[in-house]
């Protein structure tokens, strides 16, 4: 009896975790990348303003920094002319795919401290990851349709 509740208590244990996809992609993408590009999946200009920061040109060649073992980062904007500075955050990986290993994530802005300043977060899905460039898409309703975001990473 004891080793079948014991068998048990294991089973549930095992199944608590987080998968070994997860478990790989947060491998993966741990370390440090660049944000090179933003694009948007229609034609036009638009005034974006992403994760209620700044804008997308200042976005662009930002510096990410991710630590998967407390699920947290930060990203650095240092262009002229854009409000320059470390921003904080954490994030939440949600498995959707075992198959491909691909997910959405959730990513909160938090204090140096890791304390959420707003009780906001930002929906990601990841589009592509390997060890050197990453994909994600935020996709908003405009004018009561979809409309994606794509921001292209590279690793440093």
């Amino acid at each position: 009896m004891r080793n079948v509740i014991l068998i048990v208590f294991s089973i549930f244990m095992l199944s608590c975790g987080s998968s070994k996809t997860i478990r790989d992609s947060k491998k993966v993408i741990k370390g440090d990348w660049t944000l090179n590009s933003i694009s948007y999946s229609e034609t036009g200009t638009y005034n974006v303003t992403l994760f209620n920061d700044v804008s997308k040109s200042c976005f662009e060649g930002s510096n990410w920094q991710f630590i998967p073992n407390n699920n947290t980062g930060l990203y650095t904007v240092s262009k002229a002319g854009c409000t320059e500075g470390d921003r904080y955050f954490v994030f939440t990986i949600q498995e959707i795919d075992a198959t491909t290993g691909l997910y959405n994530f959730l990513l909160k802005p938090t204090d140096k401290k890791g304390n959420s300043e707003t009780n906001q977060g930002f929906r990601l899905k990841l589009n592509a990851l390997s060890d050197t460039n990453m994909q994600w898409q935020q996709t908003v309703m405009v004018d009561n349709k979809p409309f994606s975001i794509i921001m292209n990473f590279t690793k440093l």
